[in-house]
């Protein structure tokens, strides 16, 4: 990692700056300390300013103007992700991109939309149900998070099991080099074998390649009809193995998420719900009314062949939220397990194969813990959490959490999994990441290097 006196402060281009964004440029302390930190455990370090650009120009702008005079840059979006990506580790320029928030172009015949890297996926969203489009965009990671900064961290969610990651849904990019050189990556096209696949190198980059400014975005027709469903189980084991025979069987589940005991008690006592304290699955169908109530039969009698028979359904949107604000309610049913307390979120994924001995195996790494310790998570794709609710000021308990941590993605590793499944690397995972890819990393590390030789691109993440 480099020393922070590799670095010149913002006052180098501050002149500059002010002329490019008069009144969108701030030096004020509360907003560069919002700009310091997302929603993780790890401290804020705030940058020494934050510009709002409303366009691609004024971007490159900025980012020509850092690379010239040698200062950090450091993309922002909603500050919802939670491995730190966002924190301001040397100073230098955030550049928030909430204010580029306009959508470009919905093709409805072609089902894509492309839009301003600030544009949150309710936005989207909102403006394609306004439109009557039939469309919906689908990755959904639970908070609102922008378009461009899930195409920057690789975001996912419960829907993925159907649907795909970012990924998967995101055809192409437009992107500002660390020397302010402005590319277009991808195209509209569903398939292209013309060079390299550009778009798809800085999907997950998390700002350390180039700054996301434009996303085009794959839509999907809206459901006819959507059924909710959970079924609590008397051991985790037969929750496991009902997900496993759904996926076996076909059945084209649109989200499939597992709570444990642990998870549900909490979220009894935060939202002042009556499930049962037992480990309990989350589904959704989506199809026609046929298809609907055909898979959602389907679904009940794997569960039942399991001890699931409690099954609850309910296809009305009412309904449907009821059955499942345990899952909506999760994270922050933990945080208010204890007063004042700040989120380390793992995020090991494994193959589906593994997912049974794997998430019994993380109960038993965490049983000890001296706080608790949840366990939940998108099955449907190996893709499972624990939540540890940690004082921020107690260092022992960091230190415990840790430990619990790296036992977690040993586990997933020696089963060809990943250390994260959606979270991304930020300053969290950079060991990890290492530990799982071996010299492979400095291979990144090269990729990184010939895209940012002065090494300003949101230095002291990922690589």
């Amino acid at each position: 990692m480099r020393d922070a006196n590799e670095f010149n402060a913002v006052d180098t281009i501050l002149p500059e700056l002010t002329q490019l964004f008069h009144d969108r440029l701030s030096l004020d302390a509360s907003v560069l300390e919002q700009h310091g930190h997302d929603v993780s455990r790890h401290d804020t370090q705030a940058p020494q300013a934050v510009v709002y650009p409303l366009t691609t120009d004024e971007v490159s702008a900025t980012v020509k103007l850092c690379y010239e005079n040698n200062v950090p840059v450091i993309p922002f979006g909603t500050g919802t992700a939670v491995e730190g990506g966002v924190v301001a580790i040397f100073g230098g320029v955030s550049i928030d991109l909430t204010t580029m928030n306009q959508i470009v172009e919905i093709n409805i015949d072609d089902a894509d939309a492309t839009v301003q890297a600030g544009v949150t996926r309710y936005q989207l969203n909102e403006t394609l149900q306004n439109q009557d489009t039939g469309l919906v965009f689908t990755v959904d990671p639970g908070a609102d998070a922008s378009i461009g900064g899930m195409a920057a961290t690789r975001a996912s969610g419960s829907s993925a099991v159907k649907y795909g990651t970012m990924r998967d849904n995101t055809l192409a990019l437009t992107v500002v080099l660390a020397n302010g050189d402005i590319i277009k990556a991808g195209g509209r096209a569903r398939k292209s074998s013309a060079g390299y696949d550009l778009a798809h190198l800085f999907v997950g980059s998390e700002g350390t390649l180039g700054v996301i400014t434009e996303v085009t975005v794959k839509l999907h027709p809206e459901p006819a009809q959507i059924a909710s469903a959970i079924c609590p189980f008397d051991d985790i084991g037969n929750a496991v193995d009902t997900v496993l025979e759904i996926l076996r069987t076909g059945i084209p589940v649109a989200r499939i998420e597992l709570l444990d005991e642990v998870q549900i008690d909490a979220v009894n006592r935060y939202s002042g719900l009556e499930n049962q304290l037992m480990p309990t699955i989350f589904f959704e169908f989506h199809g026609s009314e046929n298809h609907v109530a055909e898979q959602t039969q389907q679904a009940k009698a794997i569960a039942a062949k399991y001890g699931g028979s409690e099954f609850e359904w309910a296809v009305n949107q009412q309904e449907r939220d009821k059955l499942w604000q345990a899952r909506y309610d999760s994270f922050h049913a933990v945080m208010a397990l204890r007063e004042n307390a700040v989120g380390y979120v793992t995020d090991v994924c494994v193959p589906i194969s593994e997912l049974a001995r794997c998430f019994l195996h993380a109960k038993e790494i965490v049983k000890a813990c001296s706080i608790p310790a949840p366990v939940f998570g998108h099955v449907g794709d190996g893709n499972f959490h624990v939540v540890f609710p940690l004082d921020p000021k107690n260092p022992a308990e960091l230190e415990e959490v840790r430990s619990y941590h790296q036992q977690l993605i040993d586990m997933a590793l020696a089963v060809g999994g990943t250390c994260t499944g959606e979270h991304g690397i930020g300053i969290g995972k950079r060991k990890a990441l290492e530990q799982e890819h071996g010299n492979a990393v400095e291979t990144m590390r090269q990729i990184k290097h010939a895209l940012d030789p002065r090494n300003i691109m949101n230095p002291g993440k990922v690589v």
